[in-house]
């Protein structure tokens, strides 16, 4: 049975798309830490991220590096924070979160709630610096 990842691939669930190629995908979480909150996936689906091929994992960590930058260009944080998890969707995923301290990637924190215009204009600020 196809993750929820893949149906946000295949158009099956539709997403905060800031960016993406043939390979790759990255679309804001919709239970974020913070704003800016980014999920970043490989388009085929693998369960565990070091079961990736070589060649796709480099290209999936270069591919949120790009995606990093442009976050911390839109959202105000020291840094961008990456956090693989890997537990609650069977798809290899990488967490970017803007932070400013240690705690703010802390998933037992309650998630925000942000607005459908909110998310889009994100969504847009983000998609424009890349």
């Amino acid at each position: 049975m196809p993750s929820i990842f893949s149906k946000i691939v295949a158009g099956d669930i539709p997403c905060y798309k800031v960016a993406e190629n043939d390979q790759y995908l990255a679309f804001l979480d919709i239970n974020p830490l913070a704003q800016g909150h980014t999920l970043v996936i490989p388009k085929n689906e693998v369960d565990y991220i070091f079961d990736i091929q070589d060649d796709m994992y480099t290209g999936l960590f270069l591919f949120a590096k790009k995606v990093a930058h442009a976050i911390g260009k839109v959202v105000p944080c020291q840094k961008v924070g990456l956090t693989v998890i890997g537990l609650e969707v069977p798809h290899a995923h990488i967490h970017l979160i803007p932070i400013n301290s240690i705690y703010d990637m802390d998933f037992k924190k309650p998630k925000l709630t942000l607005t459908k215009e909110e998310f889009v204009k994100l969504q847009q600020l983000i998609s424009a610096e890349l």
